[in-house]
């Protein structure tokens, strides 16, 4: 359908019984461009993964790809609709090699009438490209996985997503457990996953992480959209306030500054 984006979700609310995870959350996301899900813990951030990837299924709301309705009863349902998910635990065997990783099962073979076995050459070298169009040099493909930085094996689990045909990306926080260092592999590899085409969605509750590589932000506070801006429309220290509640936060900077920890004025420069 003309002018329809690749994936967009409509009013999407989610309750677990009376419970209400979110609510009338909207947002898009394009090929070659990445939209950032902004929120603290219990924002509704995992909820709203789980219904993308399939786990669960939103209570009200519509999700289209392409302008086309859609509805993921299981993760493969969004799986064969070009949606994968990485998650934080990066679902990776650290004491088997990088390439063994990065097929999991999937590993193309070789056949001899009935006898089929594993092209582990081929293997290798697929690895070995994929990771390379990610900016990674990979020396040794046989070196065990867990051996790699944290950066490094957040970057084979977006390299692998990209080789088995994903056109939504969605990265469960994929910075939160790293250094600044490697935090920044991490953002460098988004940008190249964006630059091949993938429509990113990149979870975070870090807008510093988020800003220099988002196209569009969507900021989520106890389930409920505090909007969807493009990046144009707004600025980190706005995501910074939206993402805590702005009235939250003054009344926290007064609090400190009631109690001697923060100077009057100390916040501005």
């Amino acid at each position: 359908m003309a002018g329809a984006h690749l994936l967009e979700l409509d009013n999407i609310t989610k309750y677990y019984g009376n419970v209400i995870a979110l609510r009338d959350v909207s947002t898009y996301v394009n090929a070659g461009e990445v939209t950032c899900v902004l929120g603290d813990n219990g924002a509704g951030k995992s909820t709203f993964i789980k219904i993308l990837s399939g786990v669960h299924q939103q209570t009200e709301g519509t999700i289209r790809m392409n302008g086309e309705e859609v509805k993921f009863d299981s993760p493969r349902d969004a799986l064969a609709a070009g949606i994968a998910t990485v998650y934080q635990d990066l679902a990776m065997v650290p004491l088997m090699s990088l390439w063994r990783n990065f097929f999991l099962g999937a590993e193309p073979v070789k056949s001899l009438g009935p006898l089929k076995w594993i092209d582990k050459a081929r293997s290798r070298s697929i690895a070995k490209e994929e990771m390379a169009k990610m900016g990674i040099d990979v020396r040794d493909t046989e070196q065990p996985v867990g051996t790699l930085s944290g950066g490094e094996r957040q970057s084979v689990a977006i390299a692998r997503a990209g080789y088995f045909g994903a056109k939504v990306l969605i990265l469960d926080e994929p910075t939160s457990a790293l250094g600044v260092k490697q935090s920044g592999v991490v953002l460098k590899r988004i940008v190249e996953a964006r630059k091949r085409g993938l429509a990113v969605i990149f979870i975070t509750h870090n807008p510093r992480h988020a800003y220099p590589v988002g196209n569009r932000f969507l900021i989520l506070n106890r389930g409920q959209s505090m909007g969807s801006f493009a990046k144009e429309d707004i600025t980190v220290e706005e995501l910074t306030r939206l993402m805590a509640g702005g009235a939250e936060l003054e009344a926290l900077e007064h609090e400190l500054e009631a109690a001697g920890a923060v100077s009057p004025g100390a916040h501005e420069d």
